[in-house]
């Protein structure tokens, strides 16, 4: 089963792709990410683990050989239900960025909320499946440059 954007349909979330992996500081250890749309709007993000942007780099060449045992976890208990990731969808709560994971199969749909948005983030390039940020972010990002 495969995912196409007419899956997504919530008019308050933005498909994105990622712009850039890096770090925040020379020892790797605060990792940053930039999401950009398809108009070229980017929205930053950092204050996640350095071990997070690396596996997120290594993913998005194509490293698909070692897969961190919580990302296996998640993995695992999809085959069970046999359901796969379809989205994942970003979104701030209180001062953190937070996502949702959306699951589905054939006759059924699953969303597991409020998980981390950078380890999320690391499933769907894994996954290569899309990242949708919610708009109000790309607005707050603009109005802080």
């Amino acid at each position: 089963m495969t995912f196409t954007s007419s899956d997504v349909n919530d008019q308050d979330y933005i498909l994105t792709k990622i712009s850039y992996v890096g770090f925040v500081d020379p020892y790797g250890m605060e990792g940053v990410i930039i999401l950009k749309t398809n108009e070229g709007k980017e929205f930053p993000m950092s204050a996640f683990s350095g071990e997070v942007a690396s596996h997120i780099a290594r993913f998005q060449q194509g490293d698909r050989g070692s897969i961190p045992t919580i990302y296996n976890l998640i993995e695992e208990i999809a085959e069970m239900k046999e359901m796969l990731l379809g989205e994942v969808r970003i979104y701030q709560n209180g001062s953190v960025l937070r996502a949702n994971l959306h699951f589905k199969n054939r006759n059924d749909k699953l969303v597991l909320r409020n998980y981390r948005a950078s380890d999320c983030i690391a499933l769907a390039v894994y996954y290569n499946i899309p990242i949708l940020v919610r708009k109000n972010l790309f607005e707050k990002a603009a109005q802080e440059k």
